[in-house]
């Protein structure tokens, strides 16, 4: 079974204690759809585990099939210089089929983003050789598509439902991690924002 080539460290994403039993790292793409659903299980699988469970972004944009992919992981490394990477994470994904860069201009300003900085950021591509080295490693880590999920180092191929999710972190710690309680329904899931769309115009980068 594949593991990671490096483990999680200063230079990743993670919302959790760092000190949690588990650490549960996704690649994923913005644009991919199969990562939209991930991102909502994710959601509920937070709710129930609360602070058991470390959670971990890296990119893996997949630009020959998502053109939008690329430039969206930036805007969020951009946020995410602003301290708001989770924040616009969560915009990004509930608003894939509207990630131009005009439209991640629209989504930095209701963060209320300095956006001078974010602009430059993206217009500079910054924050590109970070979205590459998550890339590149994600391959030596063998990953060849999105969503892939790690636990604990280990790569998880079973699927990424909640439910899912939980079993096999069970199956490698042991059931300290209680039964998911009050979870949201499938019903329940919020709706796709819509938002304005602004005429700044951001170029392009090339894929990883």
């Amino acid at each position: 079974m594949s593991r990671l080539r490096r483990g999680v460290d200063t230079n990743d994403w993670a919302k959790g204690p760092a000190d949690a039993p588990v650490t549960l790292l996704e690649y994923g793409d913005f644009e991919c759809p199969f990562c939209g659903r991930a991102a909502w299980e994710l959601k509920r699988l937070e709710s129930a585990v609360g602070d058991r469970v470390r959670f971990v972004f890296r990119h893996f944009p997949l630009t020959q099939l998502h053109p939008h992919a690329l430039l969206a992981a930036e805007a969020a490394e951009a946020a995410g210089a602003q301290g708001r990477f989770w924040e616009m994470h969560d915009m990004l994904f509930q608003n894939q089929q509207n990630l131009e860069a005009p439209a991640l201009l629209t989504y930095a300003a209701d963060l209320g983003l300095d956006m001078g900085r974010f602009t430059r950021d993206l217009q500079e591509h910054r924050s590109l050789p970070k979205v590459q080295r998550d890339f590149i490693e994600g391959v030596r880590s063998g990953v060849n598509g999105t969503p892939t999920f790690f636990i604990n180092g280990e790569r998880h191929n079973g699927a990424y439902t909640a439910e899912a999710l939980l079993a096999a972190i069970e199956q490698r710690v042991g059931p300290d991690i209680e039964p998911m309680t009050g979870l949201p329904w499938e019903g329940d899931r919020v709706p796709r924002m819509g938002r304005p769309q602004s005429r700044m115009h951001v170029g392009g980068a090339g894929a990883p």
